[in-house]
């Protein structure tokens, strides 16, 4: 398929063919995470590593993909969307494959670290496909439909390296990685067409690069809608980081049961994501986001509750809060992103990237620092989170004050300069 083919604007079977291959590159991300925790103690005692070590199999992955995730973006800016996403794939197939041939902790942790290199390609430069494509209310029916099916792999990632490491040595774990990347890989060649035609890409020269990050970066609107983002999803990635901690030690369970906590969770943040998309033009983007809140707020109620009540805690009572608070990270997350991609239209890539590596560092701080300090207990937890809910919040409703006086502000016949021009 040609790299300047488009994507017919109207055509729905297009755009759910779309919605399901984004969620697809969306997912793999979260597999790479996810689908290694049950195998955590197996690979432990083989690689002479204890529970400390392991932890940094994911804080190293996600510390390359933060660092790599401000290339991805204004990359597909200069040179499209398909040829970033195709690379981006190629190099996490054969650093999956490093993986699994891996047979000390140091190797496992560099090749683990090249995956984080490449996996950001799927997720970030798909935001900015989205909306290459779309606008408005459709962009954000998208953009849910994309978080729906890339909400499925933190739940059902576990539950297959579970069942792999059932009949299989971990390696194994990584060799499926290798087949779904292969997967996804042909169906982006086949399938997917450039929606970044040339005449509209940036040309990449470091130094204009960096003045256009300095200048999104340093954008007070940026900023607060980029932290209300990140730390409202940290107190659901928290427990992501503290899985395996969280299951087996605190919640008693063994390695086939990470499915009572990611099975939950994340069927909230479907369930969230289709009433978003349910949502798009009906009911606005700050209602949207205010009705999120609330259930974040609910969610941390009722943890807290739980955890100060009992000195043991149990399924299902345990994973509700986090059933309730996916649901409203899911309200939330489309709004504030697609907020952000649309106060740059024409460095979608370079948008997207900075939001992502924003959330990526404070999610690397959670699994690499936070989460092995807390996770032996459930109330510790359950404190963590509820504070990075309140500081998402904070910045949210700074945010809505800020606006809400610019706009007030405005006279009738003023003219809105888009933030991108003063660039």
């Amino acid at each position: 398929m040609s790299d300047t083919a488009a994507i017919p604007a109207k055509s729905s079977l297009s755009l759910r063919r779309l919605a399901l291959l984004l969620g697809g590159l969306a997912m793999f991300g979260p597999f790479s995470i996810d689908t290694i925790f049950p195998a955590f103690p197996a690979m432990g005692a083989e690689l002479g590593a204890d529970k400390l070590e392991m932890q940094q199999t994911i804080s190293v992955y996600l510390v390359a993909y933060a660092l790599m995730s401000v290339v991805h973006g204004p990359l597909s800016d200069a040179i499209g969307r398909r040829r970033v996403i195709i690379g981006g794939l190629a190099v996490f197939t054969l650093a999956s494959v490093a993986c699994a041939l891996s047979e000390e902790l140091p190797t496992l942790l560099f090749f683990r670290a090249v995956q984080g290199l490449s996996a950001g390609v799927g997720l970030i430069v798909g935001r900015a496909v989205i909306r290459d494509v779309l606008h408005g209310d459709d962009a954000q029916r998208l953009m849910s439909q994309v978080m729906m099916i890339f909400g499925i792999a933190p739940a059902i990632a576990p539950i297959i390296g579970g069942w792999i490491l059932g009949w299989a040595h971990w390696p194994a774990i990584f060799w499926f990685l290798v087949g779904f990347s292969v997967l996804l890989l042909a169906a982006v060649i086949f399938m997917l067409p450039e929606t970044h035609p040339p005449q509209a890409r940036l040309a990449l020269k470091p130094k204009r690069l960096l003045r256009d990050y300095v200048a999104i970066f340093l954008n007070p609107r940026f900023q607060r809608l980029t932290a209300a983002g990140a730390f409202n999803f940290g107190a659901l990635f928290l427990y992501i980081a503290s899985a395996p901690a969280f299951v087996l030690d605190i919640l008693k369970l063994n390695e086939r049961e990470f499915a009572w906590f990611f099975v939950p969770t994340i069927g909230g943040m479907v369930l969230g994501s289709f009433v978003s998309g349910r949502a798009a033009g009906k009911v606005s983007g700050d209602r949207l986001v205010n009705f999120g809140f609330a259930f974040c707020a609910l969610a941390l109620a009722i943890n807290l509750g739980y955890n100060l009540w009992t000195d043991a805690p149990q399924v299902p009572w345990a994973v509700v809060p986090m059933c309730v608070g996916a649901f409203g990270i899911a309200l939330v997350f489309p709004i504030v992103t697609l907020s952000i991609l649309d106060m740059y239209p024409h460095q979608r890539g370079s948008a997207s990237s900075l939001q992502a590596f924003s959330g990526l560092v404070v999610n690397a701080v959670l699994a690499g620092v936070i989460s092995p300090l807390l996770s032996d207990s459930a109330l510790h937890l359950a404190i963590a989170a509820s504070v990075l809910t309140a500081v998402a919040w904070g910045f949210w409703r700074w945010e809505a004050s800020v606006s809400k006086t610019a706009c007030a502000r405005l006279p009738e016949n003023a003219v809105v300069v888009e933030p991108q021009d003063s660039l």
